[in-house]
Order: structure tokens, then C-alpha cells, then sequence
């Protein structure tokens, strides 16, 4: 465990809304409670307009009240990120834990980390969710690598990533799982969520959460749905409730009456309604590292379908929390038809014993094991 520590988290938070955001933000908020002195750095600009294919890059609600919060970072500006490098420094921070996620943010978050290291005495911790990007891009060579120098260690979420790295570099890299995303609010009973929803009492709900990107793979999940023998059950839907991160025209012709589309981000305070309402979360995924998805269904208790790639099947034993499919529609159709024939609350009390084990405190503890 951290303690008495001062910490600086750079990365997304308040008011960028995402998944980013909400991990950086719970992240802030236990090492808080461990009686460290917690400040975030965020972006004060994120992404180009034309680089951010969703509505907005920001989130509606108010700012968590218990944090400190400063929009410091402008990814696009090197002058900020000597003057943001340089403020930071001369704070000396004990441990600055700097979120990595996409290459692109490399220069900014790298020459930021090259300063504050200047000072002699702050220790430079990579969070690394992704180190190799689903989509690539020239530049992601280069930039990775430059952001990898300006680091003391690592902490990984997923074994593959851990792989990953270490092909950069030979600083010490750590494993922790994603911890569970416990701050969307506790599980309501089903019945109530659906009503909350609109949705029927009776009918089986699946469910697939998070923005729509291509290699999150819904069109799969899509043409799994249209199986004939899933087209037999009268009363099973599917729910999709993200914003569409790509051109939903080639998901047109895939959608039929029992699928309904809530194409929007959905607001913290709703998630706990749209698992809640839920009998199986699916995660079809074409390629993956780790899911903050997988950590919010073990939250909400719900079994999932995940698709045999990155670090899913780590996550979610198959047979035990719901299963694992190879990343094709009939694989994907063969596991929900597998899920629909087992009794309701078969993978329960496995998913509730598994969840203790991705706590908060087992990973700052992990993370404290690199700041020696």
C-alpha cells in the first residue's frame, strides 16, 4: 500500500468523460483514502475535433467533489508541455503515475514525464492500458518508444500488455488486473431496471455496452443474432448502448426489430440499469488487451461472453463466468445458446467470489511495489 505519499495522475479526468477517465478518477480516489496527497493533470485539450469520432470528448455531470482536478495539458502544444513539465517538477511529486493509452499522446506525455524527472527526485510510473493500438497508425514505433524512455517503471493491466512492453524496455513492469469499476452506483433488482428502461419483465436480455468501434466487433455479435435458432427464441433481445465511434451504416442492415439501439453515451448515473437489466454481457471483440467493460459486468454480477482474444479469456474463465467463443457469429451464437441452456444464477457465486479479487487496494499495492 501507498501512504503519505505526494502523487500526481496524469491523464484523462473531469470534465473528458470515458472509461479513461473514470479509472484515473477511482484511481485518485483510493490512493486518497490511503492517506496520500492526490492531484490530477488532465487535458485542457484532448484530441483535434476531427480526430474524435464521437459527439463530444466531454461529460455532463458535475466534477467528483472529493478531487483535485487540473486542466493542465494541451496534447497538441509542445511550449505547454515544457511549461506543464516544469510546474509539475518543481511540486516534486513523489510518484507521478502517467496513464498511456494511444501513441499519439506520446510526445506530450513523454516530454511532460522528461521533465518532471529532471527535478532528481519524483519516480515515473507508466499506466499502461494499450501499448500497441488497435488501429495503427504511422508514428506508433517511434512515439511509443520515446514515451517508454521517459518512464522508472510500469503497471500493466493485462498479461499481453505486460508482453508488450517488455519488448521496449527492461525497466521493472508490473501485473495488476483492471479492478472492478464500483463507481457507477450499486446493482438494482432487474425488475426495477427494466422498468427504469422500458424494457419487458419476462424477456432475456443481452446486452452490449461501451462505444462502437470495429474491432469491438458488434457486427459479429450482430450476425450471431440473426442465427436461426436465437431467431426461434421470440423473447430474447439485444440491447447496444454506445455511441457509434465509426460510420453505423454497415451496421444498418444488420439490425432487426428485436435489437434496440440506445446510440448515445450513457451518463455514470444510467450504467447500473442498462447491467442490472441484463442477463449476459457479450463482448465480441476482434482484438483486445483488457475490458474496463468485464470489470463493470463483475461489479453488477452479470455473466459475460467474451471472445478469445488479448487478455478477455484471463479475465473470464470459461464455464466459470459465463464463456469464451472464438471471434465469429456462429461461435458467438454457439455461446449465447450455451449461456440460455444453463439455469439462471449458474455462474453466480463464482463472479461474486472473483470480484474480490480485483480490488482496489490488491492494485495499489501492486503499484506500490514499483515505487521502491
Amino acid at each position: 500500500m501507498i501512504r503519505n505519499q505526494k502523487i500526481i495522475i496524469l491523464g484523462p479526468a473531469h470534465p473528458l468523460r470515458g472509461g479513461l477517465a473514470a479509472f484515473n478518477e477511482r484511481l485518485a480516489e483510493q490512493l486518497t483514502a490511503q492517506g496520500n496527497d492526490v492531484e490530477i493533470h488532465t487535458f485542457s485539450f484532448q484530441y483535434p475535433a476531427f480526430m474524435f469520432p464521437g459527439k463530444t470528448q466531454y461529460a455532463t455531470g458535475p466534477a467528483p467533489a472529493n478531487l483535485r482536478i487540473k486542466r493542465s495539458v494541451h496534447s497538441m502544444n509542445p511550449l505547454n508541455w515544457f511549461r506543464t513539465g516544469r510546474a509539475i517538477a518543481k511540486q516534486r511529486p513523489d510518484i507521478v503515475i502517467v496513464a498511456f493509452w494511444l501513441p499519439l499522446m506520446a510526445p506530450s506525455l513523454g516530454t511532460i514525464a522528461k521533465m518532471i524527472r529532471k527535478n532528481g527526485h519524483s519516480r515515473i510510473i507508466g499506466l499502461v492500458h494499450n501499448l500497441i493500438p488497435h488501429e495503427k497508425r504511422p508514428g506508433d514505433v517511434p512515439f511509443t518508444r520515446y514515451f517508454v524512455r521517459q518512464c522508472d517503471a510500469f503497471i500493466t493491466l493485462s498479461r499481453e500488455v505486460e508482453n508488450d512492453l517488455k519488448q521496449f524496455t527492461k525497466a521493472p513492469v508490473a501485473f495488476a488486473p483492471h479492478p472492478v469499476y464500483d463507481s457507477f452506483g450499486d446493482p438494482v433488482p432487474q425488475e426495477t431496471a427494466r422498468k427504469h428502461l422500458g424494457l419487458h419483465p419476462q424477456h432475456r436480455y443481452l446486452l452490449f455496452f461501451g462505444f462502437i468501434r470495429a474491432y469491438k466487433g458488434l457486427d459479429l455479435l450482430l450476425e450471431a443474432f440473426a442465427d436461426p435458432r436465437l431467431q426461434a427464441m421470440d423473447n430474447l433481445h439485444l440491447l447496444v448502448a454506445g455511441e457509434f465511434y465509426e460510420d453505423k451504416k454497415k451496421y444498418e442492415p444488420l439490425l432487426t426489430p428485436r435489437v434496440q439501439l440506445i446510440e448515445d453515451f450513457i451518463p455514470n448515473e444510467e450504467v447500473k440499469y442498462y447491467f442490472s437489466a441484463a442477463d449476459l454481457v457479450v463482448q465480441p471483440y476482434r482484438t483486445a488487451t483488457q475490458s474496463g467493460i468485464s470489470q463493470m459486468a463483475y461489479h453488477f454480477e452479470k455473466p459475460m461472453l467474451v471472445t478469445n482474444v488479448g487478455g478477455l479469456p484471463e479475465i473470464v474463465p470459461d464455464g466459470k463466468a459465463g464463456y469464451v467463443t472464438e471471434p465469429s457469429p456462429k461461435a458467438i451464437a454457439d455461446g449465447i445458446l450455451r449461456f440460455l441452456d444453463q439455469p439462471s444464477g449458474v455462474f453466480s457465486n463464482f463472479i461474486r467470489e472473483q470480484k474480490q479479487l480485483y480490488s482496489w487496494d490488491h492494485f495499489t499495492d501492486t503499484l506500490g511495489s514499483l515505487t521502491q
